[in-house]
């Protein structure tokens, strides 16, 4: 009998085909494979929304050859990734291959290892309708946002733009943000440290406190002046010394929001890197000695449950190689919150014995960190309670008080795996030995004017945190959220921090002003909630559309009543770059071609410039820097700056690293979209060096390094 099983990922085809073996043929759908049309909006508002779904353009091949299969197939199960997608999606391949939906078709695997895929094949079951529905209940939700505000704003603001439901509410919240920036107003305050030395010469520093009884601001400097004339002359007395021991307990193990958010502060990977690498490390990758091996449960999730299985195989772990001490009398269970889906477990390593410095050798760089951190999270959460002295001093001079405080580690129990970022800074946190009523001599006392501080701009590990805990969007969806509206010109970076661009305060302005619900926290939250209802089965997926329809479509009518021909004017970004024919500061255009800078003095100045950004790196032909530069479709090259003098010009990426043959800067080399090692692009070098997946070098014939 032959059996025909139907994935997602063509990556994760192979590795499941070497557990099935004989009598099973796997097959890739490569993703979805009917959507919505693009060029239409095929949703039949009076009847029921009902949506109209036509094969993705580029698939007919696909289709095609899935169809032949399913047709000669004895059996066909629908394999798509573990959730409300992943439904939908075999959900679609059932209508097109005319199989029962209400059949046993549908198989699921938490994570790609034999044990799972076994499991999985023998609980086939029916697609599950409410997951399809909630699934078609955001995608209508969401083109009904798109494609009936998208021309409101092409009216009002400019052509091109676009509204999402979710994406909306981002943009504004980092816009929110900047203005709580701009209308901050720094206040004044003053500290003192006091440098000292113990009776046994030791130094360390102490922060003024206020009195002995009560804590003290400091607003201005004559409050500062006035602790300085208090303890001049005066001695540094240690007139308390407290130790307290603290037990702290590991974090729980990581989930798709707390994963996204670490990785973005401990790798510096955005969502959509991390997002990528996961995918790898789940659907497999070739271990030397295993063969292709699934790394890491499934990477969208929003449960903390672990199975009793793999608890017990990293309480084994643990045991073996930290020792008894180092493990609890009890396994460790980790509460999940409420509004979870709880489809999946934890995101985890799918074998707690598959070390990462042991097969760091058939991982790429990214591949090894990401791994790395998921499996120390993991066998953490498993450890012991660290135990930590925490000792607090206070110093009085006369009448005023001056603490300080450290820690060290008495027991490190899971801290031996897993140390917060801020641990990692506070090695130095030791303070020296000393004992009450020693007099410490004063060094220096350092006396600092400061003002407090805007909040800060999100980075991208504190906007996914803000978008958990306002519940906006699902984990799962945060990375494609961010990429959007940074690609819709929205929103942009700098250095590690989101900022809005013009265009998206003003978008952001129109948006409040007549579609304030679409950008309300809020509703949108309250949106994701009916979501999951639907998916229990709660609530009616059209009925729920339809309740937000009648809302949406007076909202609409209403702006664009109240509006009439008003357009926004859309303020130029103004650079720092001066024009050289007026001397005026040049600012940023969007033409056919993308951006530009030009000079605002137009019509009497008409002076433009290529917009380029400096790239790292020089040229490979006359040593000049590297920009980054824009095709006229929008993709980025990069090219000399000495343009046109020297032409050289190459997609692919320039790096940190040196050629150790000639000097010159190494560029990425990919296959298709896949990184594949670094290689010289200076003529007559030659030089390259392939990651390790990647075999033998090309040019030198030896193994990569």
């Amino acid at each position: 009998m032959t059996k025909l099983v139907i994935v997602e990922s063509p990556t994760k085809a192979a590795t499941i085909k070497k557990y099935l073996g004989k009598g099973y043929i796997i097959a890739a759908s490569v993703g979805h494979i009917r959507d919505l049309p693009q060029s239409r909006f095929a949703i039949d508002v009076d009847n029921g929304f009902a949506p109209e779904y036509i094969p993705i353009r580029g698939k007919a091949n696909i289709i095609n050859d899935l169809k032949k299969l399913a047709k000669s197939a004895d059996k066909v199960f629908l394999a798509p990734d573990p959730d409300r997608e992943g439904e939908a999606i075999s959900w679609h391949l059932a209508t097109l291959l005319n199989l029962d939906p209400a059949k046993d078709v549908r198989v699921t695997f938490n994570e790609i290892t034999k044990t799972a895929i076994k499991e999985g094949m023998n609980n086939a079951r029916s697609i599950n309708m409410d997951l399809v529905d909630a699934q078609q209940a955001r995608r209508v939700l969401d083109r009904i946002v798109g494609y009936k505000i998208s021309p409101f704003l092409w009216k009002k603001v400019k052509p091109g733009l676009s509204a999402g439901r979710v994406q909306s509410v981002v943009v504004k919240l980092i816009v929110d943000r900047e203005r709580e920036i701009r209308a901050f107003e720094p206040e004044e305050y003053w500290t003192i440290d006091a440098d000292l030395l113990t009776e046994g010469k030791k130094p360390f520093t102490a922060k003024y406190y206020g009195t002995a009884t009560k804590k003290k601001e400091l607003a201005c400097k004559e409050d500062a002046d006035a602790v300085l004339a208090d303890i001049d002359g005066a001695e540094f007395k240690v007139v308390s010394i407290k130790h307290v021991d603290k037990s702290r307990a590991p974090l729980p193990p990581f989930m798709t929001s707390t994963l996204l958010q670490e990785a973005a502060k401990r790798l510096n990977f955005t969502s959509q890197r991390t997002m990528r690498i996961a995918q790898e490390l789940y659907e497999g990758v070739s271990i030397s000695g295993r063969g292709t091996v699934g790394m890491i449960t499934y990477m969208r999730t929003d449960s903390l449950r672990l199975s009793n299985e793999v608890i017990a195989s990293a309480r084994s772990f643990i045991g073996e190689r930290f020792g008894s001490a180092y493990l609890p009398s009890a396994p460790r269970h980790y509460k999940t919150k409420k509004s979870a889906q709880d489809a999946h477990e934890a995101i985890r390593p799918t074998d707690p014995y598959l070390v990462p410095a042991e097969v760091k050798s058939s991982l790429s760089s990214d591949q090894y960190r990401l791994y790395k951190l998921i499996w120390e999270r993991f066998i953490a959460c498993q450890m012991t309670n660290a135990l930590l002295d925490n000792v607090n001093v206070d110093v009085l001079a006369n009448r005023s008080m001056f603490k300080t405080s450290g820690f060290t580690v008495k027991f490190p129990g899971f801290m031996s795996v897993w140390m917060e970022s801020k641990e990692d800074k506070e090695d130095n946190r030791k303070l020296p030995d000393m004992n009450e009523g020693e007099i410490a001599e004063l060094v220096k006392l350092i006396p600092e004017q400061k003002f407090t501080q805007p909040p800060a701009r999100y980075s991208e590990n504190t906007l996914i945190k803000e978008l958990e805990e306002k519940e906006i969007g699902r984990p799962s969806t945060y990375s494609a959220i961010i990429s959007t509206v940074s690609k819709r010109d929205y929103i942009r970076k700098d250095g590690k921090f989101f900022e809005p661009t013009p265009l998206g305060e003003a978008v952001t302005e129109l948006m409040e002003a007549n579609f304030s619900d679409i950008v309300s926290t809020e509703f949108t939250a309250g949106m994701e909630e009916k979501l999951d209802e639907i998916a229990a089965g709660e609530k009616v997926w059209n009925r729920v559309v339809g309740d937000f329809y009648d809302d949406f479509k007076h909202e609409l009518t209403t702006a664009e009543e109240k509006l009439g021909d008003t357009r926004v004017k859309v303020p130029d970004e103004v650079t720092d770059i001066i024009c050289d024919k007026c001397g005026r500061n040049m600012v940023i255009k969007m033409g056919r071609n993308g951006k530009f800078l030009a000079c605002p003095g137009f019509p009497e100045c008409r002076n433009t410039k290529p917009l380029t950004e400096d790239a790292i790196g020089t040229c490979p032909v006359c040593g000049s820097k590297i920009v980054a530069r824009r095709s006229k479709k929008g993709a980025k090259f990069y090219g000399c700056s000495n343009y046109p003098g020297c032409k050289f010009m190459t997609w692919d990426d320039p790096t940190k690293e040196s050629c150790p043959q000639c000097g010159s800067t190494l560029f990425v080399k990919r296959n298709f979209r896949y990184r594949v090692g670094v290689h010289c692009l200076k003529e007559g070098c030659g030089y390259e060096r392939l990651n390790k997946s990647s075999g033998k070098s090309a040019k030198s014939g030896e193994d990569k390094k």
